[in-house]
Formats: C-alpha cells, structure tokens, sequence
C-alpha cells in the first residue's frame, strides 16, 4: 500500500490592498475503503475560522472569510495519504443484460447529474464517433476503456493553451490541452452513450514511471460501470485508476471540484502562484510550480466592485 506526502499551496498576490476575501476550498482528501488520511494541515493567512460541511456530492468544503485589508492570501495544504489497489469489474454478464440495467437507472436521482450532455456544436460529430465505439464494443465496461484510449491517442498534451474556461468546442477544435480538458471530454462522451460519468479532481503520484500529470493537481474520470459500481479512468495516461490516484473530489465538472474559489472585494490585479510536491517512501520528490496573471478589467477610480476569482492553474 503506497504512502504519499502531498504539499499544495495556493498564493494570492494583489497590486494593491483588497478588502472582504471570502473563499471556499476542496482540499480535503476524500475518505473511504480505498484512501486513508493520516494526516491533514491546513495553514491560511491570518488563521481564519473555516466552517467544513459535505457538499451535494459527498465532498468535505471549507468556507472561511478575511475580512481586513491584505496583500496577500496563503493556502498552505499538507496531506499524508495511505491509497489501496481497487478491483476491476469482471464483466461477465451478458452485454444486453447490462445496457439494460443502465437504462433502468438513468432516472436515478444520485445519477441524473452524471448523465446530462451538454449542448455543443461538436456535439453530431462527437456522438458518430462515440456509437461506434458503443457499437463495436459488447459491454459498458469495454466501450469505456475504448473511449478512453481513443482521447489519449487522439488529443496531444500539452500545457498552456488552455485554461479553465475552455469549451468543450474549443477542445474538440484544438484536440489538445492538459488532464483536465482529456476529462472534459471523455466526460462527454462516456455521458452520450448513457454511461454515467463524473469529474474527479485530485493528484496522480507515479514515481518516476512517466505518467503525466505527476507532482501537480490532477483530474480524470469515473464511469458508473453496471454491477460494479465507479471506476476511475485516467485519459490523460490511458489507464485505469488504482493506487497511484489520490481523490481529492467528484462532481459534475472543474466548476463543483475547484480547489480554491471565492470573491473579493477591491479593484486590484493579483497573480496568483500554485505548487504542489509529491513526496514518496523512498525520498524521492516532484515538484510542480506556476504563476498566473489575473488582470481585473479597469474600473472608475472611485467604484469599489467584488470581482469573482478562482484557481485559475489547470488541473494539470
């Protein structure tokens, strides 16, 4: 059973003083059969309260307010993690017995979020590709894996030309970007052929294997696979999770899994500054670091307006 030593910090830094900074976090690490959290350190600029609750989707959020005047914000996050080898379904009943059983949950309310297409202009061309791998393939569970390998072999990764606003659209057009526009659209596509899908947002620790992604926030995919349950697939390395992924969230998208969001209140540009560290058992560390400019549009000198920001390095 790996150990895993994960550091995340996320650093605000505004041109000038701002004011009313109210944030919300999904840093908890999510706790079940599969992941043990030994150990959880959350350091904040100015030691604010934070209110935890558990969000629609089962996940741990924290809220927490900064009321005076700042030039800066810290969120420093520590995490010990234990990860556990999963089971992959044995697929062996019957495909129509399968496909019929996703059509009999479809409607259910835990389900229903996992399976809304979005409406796009690729959406024709996407769908003909996606029924031909519903086509070829017998079961959910081997039209998933054939979904997932079709975006690892037909999209380059490639880091910095896109963001956490890109559509789908934008994607499809470039075939390229990080892990999380890969989730983005096998999401999509895994939700065409009535297979439920929903966004996971975490970290991928290899140690030196070659995955992508490593020593950096991370995103993949989990399809709901009949008799089974959900099973993690990562197209951004073409694999199914197991160990090596440290869960962090699930939701329908970046949106419900964002690890730092919030508003403040001020006018000022701000650059915001993003590094985690993978530390493993044998002392071997990966280290992954950006910086992002976030111009606020130009206001009135004397207009005071709250300006919406979020974690705005990709899930990489």
């Amino acid at each position: 059973m790996p150990r895993f030593k994960i550091h995340h910090v996320t650093k605000y830094i505004y041109e000038s003083r701002v004011i009313d900074s109210a944030n919300q976090i999904i840093l908890y690490p999510i706790k079940d059969e599969y992941q043990e959290v030994l150990k959880h350190e959350l350091n904040i600029t100015g030691d604010p309260l934070v209110e935890i609750y558990k969000d629609y989707y089962g996940n741990e959020v924290g809220s927490f307010a900064t009321p005076e005047l700042h030039k800066e914000l810290i969120i420093d996050s520590r995490i010990e993690v234990i990860t556990r080898p999963r089971q992959q379904p044995d697929d062996a009943k019957p495909k129509e017995e399968q496909w019929g059983h996703l059509q009999q949950v479809r409607n259910k309310v835990t389900l229903i979020d996992f399976l809304k297409v979005e409406q796009f202009d690729a959406l024709a061309e996407i769908t003909s590709i996606v029924e031909l791998a519903h086509t070829l393939e017998s079961t959910p569970f081997a039209a998933a894996l054939k979904l997932n390998e079709f975006v690892f072999e037909n999209f380059r990764y490639i880091k910095g030309i896109t963001n956490v606003e890109t559509t789908l659209n934008e994607i499809w057009k470039l075939k390229a970007g990080v892990c999380q526009d890969f989730a983005h659209i096998l999401s999509a596509m895994l939700r065409i052929i009535n297979i439920p899908a929903r966004y996971v947002s975490g970290y991928v620790c290899p140690n030196k294997s070659g995955m992508r992604g490593e020593g950096a926030t991370h995103a993949w995919v989990e399809a709901y696979i009949p008799f089974f349950g959900w099973l993690g697939l990562d197209p951004t390395n073409n694999c199914i999770v197991n160990d090596l992924h440290v869960r962090l969230a699930v939701g329908r998208n970046f949106t419900d899994c964002s690890p730092v969001k919030g508003t403040y209140k001020g006018t000022s540009e701000q650059t915001l500054e993003v590094g985690v560290t993978v530390s493993y058992e044998d002392g071997y560390s990966k280290e992954d670091f950006n910086t992002v400019m976030t111009p606020q549009p130009k206001l009135n000198e004397t207009q005071n307006s709250y300006r919406r920001y979020m974690e705005m390095q990709q899930q990489q």
